[in-house]
Parts: C-alpha cells; structure tokens; sequence
C-alpha cells in the first residue's frame, strides 16, 4: 500500500495514503484529541473525514480557534438547511457559507417565510443536533452529481457544479438524510454543535447579481459554548446602536445614495475626521521616515498584465478603454509605486526607501456584499511601500510593527496578530516564499507578541502579516496588513547597485496600516458610538447663551476659542437652554459652553462634557487649556 509521511513537531508519522484523521487520529502525538476538529498538511486543510493523500507539516486545528470557529460555523449551515428542508419542502437551496461571526444561508422558498419561522427552525435544529449524525464525505463524478441534482430540481446546485469547470471529481457531504455540495471541513458530528442562534432574515440576489432570482437568506452564528453565545448576543444589541450606517446618517458625516451604490458621499463633519485623521496619518510617517507620493488612477492593461492583477485579480477591477486601448482603474496602489521606483538608479546606501501614498481605489464589489463604509467599492487605502535590502527585512518589519502598535495605541485599540503563509494561486519561487516567510516570521518573534498562523492565507504574491483589531464590543477587524514581496520586483525588473557594484533585486514591503480610511472612520464610529475625542471630533465645543442679553458675550467667547484653532460653534437661537443642550447632546459634541449671569457677572465659563458629565466652571484661558492638553495629548 502506498504511504505519506506527515510531520508533526519532530515525530514523522507514515501512514496508509487515502486513510482519514478519523482513522489515524489515535497516531498523532496530539493532546485533547476530543477537541481536534481540522488539520492542516501542508496549508492545505483537512477535516477528519478527507481521505489523507498529500505529505507535509501537520498544524493542528482546535476548538479554541478562529478556524475551528469558520468549521462550527459551515457545520451550523448545513443543519441549519437540514431544518428548512425537513420543514418547508420543496424548497431549492443555494449556498451556505461560514462568515464573519457567523453563518448565512440562500433558500428558494415556493412560499414566503418570516422572522417568526425562525423559532420553529430552531428547534428542528435541535432535533438533529441530539440526534449527533456524522458528518460523512464522498464524491461524484461531475455527470453524476448533475443528474443526482437534477432529479431533485436543485437548480443552483446544477449550476454551480457546471462552474467547476477543472474538477470531474465533486466533494459532498452527508449527515442523516441530508446531501449537500461541499468542499468542506465540517466537524466530526451535529453534535459538537452546542449553542447557536438564527439572527435573521433577508432578500439576497443569487450570486449578488440584480439580474438573478431573489432568494431569502437566513442569517445565523453558532459557538463552541452558551456563555460566549449569549455575550455575542448582547453586543448585537449594542451593535444596533452603534451602527456607523445610522450614526453616519445622524451625525452629518457620509451618506449613501442609489446613484451610487457603494460609493459614499462625505459630508462636511465626516470630511473633518478624514482629514484630521490623515494629518495625523502623515505626521507619524514623517517621523518614521516615510515620503509621500500619488500615483494616477488610471493605468493601461499593460501594467496590470505585469504586476500580475489582470490574471489574479481581473474580476475585480473596473476598465474602460481610451483610443481604443485597454485601461483599469487600479484595484491597489503597488504597481504605480513600481513605476516610481523605476524611475532612477539607486544605490544600497539609498535603502531602505519609504514611501507612502494616500490612494484611491476602486474594487468592483457585489452588491449583495455592500455594507456602508464597511464593503465599499470605492475606498482610500494607507498605503506604503518600502524598498530594501534583504538583509534589512527583519529590522523594517519591526520598524512596521512598532509604528503600528503606536497608531493603534492612541485609540486605545488592542489587537491581535496573524501571519499567513503560501496560498495554493501564488507566484514566485520555492526559495523566495521560504526567505519571505522566514523574515515576516522572525520579526515577530523579536516584536514578542503571541501571533497565531493561517497556512495558505497569504497574498497570490508574498506572505504577510495581518493586524485584527479588537473594538470596544470585543469584535476583531482585520486593518493593517504587512506584506512581503519578491515577485513584483522580479516582474518590473527592480534593482539597486550592491556594494559590489552590482545591480541585484530589492525587496517590497507592501503595507498599510488603517487599511481602507473609510472602513477605518466606520469602526471608529461604532467604536466611539459616535462621540468622538475632543482631538477627532468635527465640533469640540458649542458656547450657548443662556438668553439674547448674553449674546455679545458668548460671541466673544466663540471667538477667542474659534481664534485659538478649535473647531466651535455658537447656538444663540431663540430656544430654550435645555433643548440646545438635548440636540447638542444627540450631536455628541464634547463640550457644552454655558454663558448666562452668572458665568458673566464671575468671569467664568459653565462647562459640560458630553455625555452629561458636569465639569464645573472654568476661567476661559483654563478651558482653552483644557482642550489645548486633550487635543494636543489625543486624550480618549
């Protein structure tokens, strides 16, 4: 019998090729068996029911994980689709993944459910959860699968499997009488599934296509425990309140609009966070040792077929033609950033370079994915690419790490941090991925904080390092990303003169550290639930007389703070104190200046944080030293 050989820390395990990790999990020097779900060989992830055909480094998947989380979830999905099925046949079902926090499934129902199915199909759920049926995978032959869908009218599922276009193999799996198209991982049984809850219901557009039949997703989350599900829960709720989409709208910051779907229009209060953030943004790279650039947003095929993107990435990118010449718009900033570079010959002493830009991009996102500021199709990306020796990749990473970590830190944001490895599309070398992920890998270690890895996650062109940020609610947002590159230097002809006198390669530094600034202004949004730092918010103070005797003033007041540089307001119209104050207190501004007698008759000022927080009365060159601190400190 034919033989692999997987490699688990230092224990080489042969084993009968084709054999599952059910059949050989015993042989794995792995502790709490009972909680491994998945495996991966080689980057590549298998559940304990794959047949095992490959050889490589295994890299356990436990409960306790992000990916065991994704598995729970795609498992949830099924029985959530077994319910359904059980309940409200015929019914045609399309596509169940596992997604951010949870799960969703697409349904063609012949008549209408509600939000008031949802119980009922949670308790069917239950049902086959207590009955622990086994996950079980096989396969089909591509002409047998369509006529097994066929026959039971699954039109989505045929039309799917007729996509697979370079598999004659297909993977199902089955739990009871339950047969679905599946690549997979599932867990081992219903029964690992202890505590889930459907969320909700909603139109969804097969393949996020307008054009397509309207389907009903159901969305749903599950997780390992009933204490974290019902945390979960609760931030739902608080969630709801801090929707940047209703906030956004509420406080005058962007708004969305059906003449352009995916594309916000920023307001006067939103376009001052942008900015302040962004001169914040370029004054830490200054330090850093960054220099700015733009490049255009429009470039020719050409460059696209170069870098790469036309053959990776074409279905995401938006083109037009001039002269009749092929154009896209760019989907990423990093070829006109090769083009810069190109444009002299440098020297070793030069390295590294730094060189950041402020760029917009444009990625064509299915409608049925569009979420605010959240999945946009047109975002503004941080940007920066640094050109280096690679002898100088550890120190650079880390410089990476660090300005990071600081930029994070003034929002008080903690986060976790994730290298992911050699995805199965990528480009380059054997020996350029292994001296990539080295340098990523050994930065991280030095910077000493825990990391966790994703084998096969990496960018089709480098390895990187993601930044997943943790917000106020606990919820985690992959911003930042490092990436480490070898292939575009190759494909642009990259050098710089060694000392030596030899032209060799440089290595890229992809990186950004908000990410996208709109996505970045939406968590901050929820984060803050829309009451800004004094340094972030478009209003720090509105100075309010107490009556219109008190007017002159309260605009001497506004005028020596709006002199002094501070973003304020003067509210003197014809209403009562206490509803300026509620409407100044629904607008979240920081400060509420109060100028009535006795402010005036004392030389003082009546001060109110928001949030109904009294400060007490502060002589005006007290309060402007107040906000100097907290804006100069970037106090939370």
């Amino acid at each position: 019998m034919e033989k692999c050989v997987l490699k688990y820390k230092d224990a080489d395990i042969e084993i009968e090729k084709g054999k599952s990790l059910r059949d050989i999990k015993d042989v794995l020097p792995i502790k709490n068996k009972d909680q491994l779900v998945a495996v991966y060989i080689d980057n590549i992830m298998v559940d304990l029911h794959a047949p095992i055909t490959m050889e490589g480094e295994v890299i356990p998947v436990m409960v306790d994980s992000d990916k065991a989380l994704d598995i729970l979830r795609h498992s949830a999905s099924h029985v959530m689709a077994q319910a359904v099925r059980r309940l409200f046949s015929p019914v045609k079902l399309a596509i169940g993944p596992p997604i951010k926090d949870g799960f969703y499934y697409d349904f063609d129902f012949q008549d209408p459910v509600s939000s008031q199915d949802l119980e009922t199909i949670e308790k069917e759920m239950k049902k086959i959860i207590d009955e622990d049926q086994a996950f079980e995978r096989f396969v089909m032959g591509r002409d047998e699968a369509i006529k097994f869908f066929n026959e039971q009218n699954e039109t989505y599922k045929v039309e799917l499997i007729r996509d697979l276009d370079d598999e004659e193999e297909i993977s199902f799996y089955k739990n009871g009488e339950f047969i679905d198209l599946c690549r997979g991982p599932h867990l081992p049984s219903t029964g690992f599934i202890k505590a889930y809850k459907l969320i909700n219901l909603a139109g969804a557009y097969w393949r996020g296509d307008e054009r397509n039949q309207m389907l009903t997703r159901i969305y749903g989350t599950s997780f390992f425990n009933s204490k974290t599900l019902r945390s979960y829960l609760l931030n739902i709720e608080e969630a709801k309140k801090r929707d940047h989409r209703k906030l956004g709208k509420s406080l005058e910051l962007f708004s969305l609009h059906k003449e352009g779907p995916g594309f916000p229009f920023w307001l006067p209060n939103g376009m001052v966070i942008r900015n302040v953030l962004l001169n914040f943004w370029r004054e830490e790279h200054r330090k850093a040792g960054y220099v700015e650039v733009q490049t255009p947003i429009l470039l020719k095929k050409d460059l696209w077929v170069q870098s790469g993107h036309w053959d990776n990435y074409r279905e995401n990118m938006y083109t037009t033609q001039i002269d009749s010449y092929p154009f896209a718009i760019k989907p990423m900033n990093c070829p006109g950033g090769m083009l810069l570079y190109k444009e002299k010959i440098h020297s070793y002493r030069d390295l590294p370079i730094r060189v950041g830009e402020i760029g917009l991009v444009h990625r064509h996102e299915k409608s049925g994915v569009l979420q605010g500021l959240f999945r946009a199709r047109s975002f503004t990306q941080d940007d920066a690419h640094i050109f280096m020796q690679p002898s100088q990749i550890e120190d650079e990473i880390i410089n990476v790490i660090k300005l990071t970590d600081r930029i994070y830190s003034v929002f008080g944001f903690d986060y976790h941090l994730e290298l992911s490895t050699r995805p199965k599309n990528s480009i380059g070398t054997d020996k350029q991925w292994e001296m990539t992920t080295n340098g990523l890998e050994n930065a991280l270690k030095t910077f000493k904080k825990e990391y966790k890895i994703s084998p096969g996650e990496g960018a089709f062109y480098g390895p990187k390092i993601d930044f997943h940020l943790e917000d106020c609610l606990g919820r985690l947002h992959q911003c930042a990303t490092i990436q480490l590159d070898m292939s575009l230097p190759e494909r642009f002809d990259l050098t710089f003169i060694n000392k030596d006198g030899k032209a060799v390669r440089p290595v890229v530094i992809h990186r950004t550290i908000l990410g996208s600034i709109e996505r970045f202004i939406g968590i901050l949004i929820e984060h803050y639930g829309g009451r800004f730092p004094v340094w972030l918010a478009p209003v720090q103070a509105v100075i309010m007389p107490i009556t219109d005797r008190h007017a002159d003033n309260a605009r001497e007041i506004y005028n020596r703070v709006f002199e002094s540089g501070f973003r304020v307001q003067i509210d003197d119209r014809n209403e009562t104190l206490g509803y300026k104050m509620r409407e100044a207190e629904v607008k979240k501004i920081p400060y509420i200046v109060v100028i009535g007698d006795k402010e005036i008759q004392e030389g003082n000022l009546s001060i109110r944080k928001g949030g109904g927080k009294v400060t007490g009365s502060l002589k005006p060159d007290e309060f402007l030293n107040v906000m100097e601190e907290e804006v100069g400190q970037k106090k939370q």
